[in-house]
């Protein structure tokens, strides 16, 4: 549970071993057209590897792969059939925890943004949580928690609300690495993969009423909406030698500026795959 500050103090943690422009891939979450990796979930074969629809969470995993290994990822964007590449889309489905990892997304995706209660005898009693209390009171203790610690947290973003297993892949992977909290205004700070190295990208919420549906501004490069957000199970895999990465080689995977939340939110730009 999000404990609430007198609205003077600032509370601030950004590990100084990770930024995004030191720690993220130099290239953005854009690429050519690629045979998709079909896989199996509860809702039938899904592809989720086809790199023009985003390699997002393989990207999240990987450069926190980097991360951990105590190195800079490469600079260069990997072509198609290089070890970087290949590892980059093997991660993207390990972020994904097939098949239970699909349908958490799914369930978010079918959630109320607010809770749903009943009244009885002048008492609510809830009968289901929405998105913003399952973000806010169960996900955020989690990933402060492990921010605190010193670690980076990789997070599924929950962008759609819809019954279709078609819309899975509209939602997004980004990573938090830092968070600052005045009074219940929190704003997290994450590495976005659509947006690059940049260290000013946020996501904001007010967490004084999670039972109610929340507004989570940002301004990650979506075109949509974020609905909510949760900590995503991560193993450190080796990642590739940037020295490797060649069509012909193979690899295993074994103080910040605050942006305003109202200039930053809602970006307008269009990725060309979210994720």
């Amino acid at each position: 549970m999000v404990q609430p500050v007198p609205p003077d103090v600032v509370t601030q943690r950004v590990p100084p071993t990770f930024m995004p422009s030191a720690n993220g891939f130099a290239f953005t979450n854009s690429w050519p057209s690629a045979p998709a990796v079909t896989v199996p979930t509860p809702f039938g074969p899904i592809g989720i590897g086809n790199a023009d629809a985003g390699l997002c969470g393989g990207m999240v995993f990987a450069a926190l792969d980097y991360w951990h290994a105590g190195e800079i990822p490469p600079t260069a964007q990997p072509a198609p059939g290089t070890p970087l590449y290949q590892f980059i889309v093997r991660r993207l489905i390990d972020s994904w925890h097939l098949p239970a990892g699909v349908a958490e997304y799914y369930q978010w995706m079918n959630l109320p943004d607010g809770d749903i209660g009943i009244d009885i005898f002048g008492f609510t009693l809830v009968v289901e949580r929405g998105i913003a209390w399952r973000t806010i009171e169960q996900q955020w203790p989690q990933i402060k928690a492990r921010i605190d610690g010193g670690i980076p947290a990789a997070l599924g973003v929950v962008t759609v609300a819809s019954a279709s297993p078609a819309e899975l892949g509209h939602n997004h992977q980004v990573l938090a690495y830092g968070y600052s909290i005045s009074g219940t205004e929190v704003s997290v700070a994450v590495y976005d993969p659509n947006s690059g190295q940049d260290n000013a990208t946020r996501i904001w919420f007010d967490a004084s009423d999670p039972t109610q549906a929340t507004t989570f501004s940002h301004n990650l490069n979506l075109s949509g909406p974020v609905r909510g957000f949760f900590l995503t199970a991560y193993s450190p895999a080796s990642p590739p030698s940037s020295a490797t990465d060649s069509p012909t080689s193979t690899a295993e995977p074994t103080s910040v500026a605050e942006p305003s939340a109202a200039a930053g939110s809602d970006s307008a730009t269009e990725p060309s795959g979210e994720g």
